[in-house]
């Protein structure tokens, strides 16, 4: 195999269940909701099917370690997302979260990270107005279009 059709391959991605960080009052009252739960599933289902769709990448399945994955905090488990990706033959692990002030003021985030050697790829963030399917879906759909699948995006600009 040529070094060129290697890199003909796309990467291969886990992309993992998004997580949902509530420092809100009406969390920490209520405890967790599930339309929150069901737009987390939602979300990173909408990140797998655009990055597959864009025929830039290969998303795996993640059912083998999405156990495991849900019951670790990805975000601070020392490199479990990079684990849980290489054990399924992933390039990049990519990880999700939003962030609830309330139920006006809320931060999706998205994490990209180098399934062989941990080190981050990219980071993007995107804050929304309501806590809705509409809001949810549509901040996404902004990530993806201009962070995740933009031309160049993260690439170093000439001066």
């Amino acid at each position: 195999m040529s070094a060129t059709s290697a890199r003909a391959e796309p990467p291969k991605v886990a992309v993992f269940d998004f997580e949902l960080i509530d420092t809100s009052l009406q969390g920490e009252v209520q405890g967790p909701r599930q339309d929150e739960q069901r737009r987390l599933a939602h979300a990173a289902e909408q990140l797998r099917t655009a990055l597959q769709d864009s025929g830039q990448f290969r998303v795996l399945d993640i059912a083998p370690v999405n156990d495991a994955a849900h019951h670790s905090n990805l975000q601070a488990c020392g490199g479990c997302d990079v684990k849980l990706a290489s054990d399924i033959g992933a390039d990049l692990a990519i990880t999700g979260t939003v962030q609830k002030v309330s139920n006006l003021i809320l931060n999706m985030n998205i994490y990209l990270r180098d399934a062989h050697t941990g080190k981050p790829v990219a980071a993007m963030t995107a804050d929304m107005r309501g806590n809705t399917d509409e809001s949810w879906t549509r901040t996404m759909a902004w990530l993806i279009r201009n962070r995740v699948l933009a031309p160049n995006y993260g690439a170093p600009q000439a001066n």
